[in-house]
């Protein structure tokens, strides 16, 4: 098993949005998110988050990897142009995030998204303005605001929750709400 990576494993949703302004509402949900995330692998094991639901390809490891890259690509490639690489982008491998060897381990990858989380943190903290636009124009979308990137960061978590929850239930049998 591997050491807790959540202190309180019963968080509520956050209580703002009709009292809160903008930018409390986009972080706080956002922050929700990746605390769910992470009571998503919670107390599992090298093992067990390699598991995947038949017949997806889809693992507990390479979602967690695949949010190290989000969270960099987002934040730290997109709206500050700060790298241009990912942490696992292999040149012939455009989803290398999800292919994971068997020295991948799940703390090595947590190390890496509370690093990318981080500095994403940083990075909205010194941004005041919601409607500021990316440095870097990306091809499908143009500039696009901290308010989009914080919104999409929000869906990108919230659709790969529930395919954690479907991991989860069928490694050990815990559902979560």
């Amino acid at each position: 098993m591997s050491e807790p990576v959540v202190d309180d494993a019963r968080i509520p949703l956050p209580d703002v949005g009709s009292r809160e302004d903008e930018r409390t509402t986009l972080v706080q949900f956002l922050e929700y998110q990746r605390i769910v995330f992470l009571r998503k692998i919670d107390g599992l094991d090298d093992q067990q988050v390699r598991v995947r639901v038949a017949p997806s390809t889809i693992d507990l490891l390479g979602l967690t990897r695949h949010l190290v890259d989000v969270e960099r690509w987002w934040f730290r490639g997109v709206f500050t142009e700060e790298v241009t690489d990912a942490v696992y982008e292999v040149a012939d491998d455009p989803d290398a995030d999800w292919h994971h060897g068997p020295a991948d381990t799940l703390a090595s990858a947590l190390e890496d998204w509370h690093r990318e989380v981080g500095r994403a943190r940083e990075i909205v903290e010194a941004t005041p303005d919601m409607g500021q636009l990316s440095s870097m124009a990306t091809a499908r979308r143009g500039q696009v605001s901290m308010r989009w990137i914080l919104v999409h960061m929000i869906e990108e978590y919230a659709r790969h929750l529930g395919h954690a929850d479907v991991i989860r239930e069928s490694i050990d049998g815990v559902v979560d709400d």
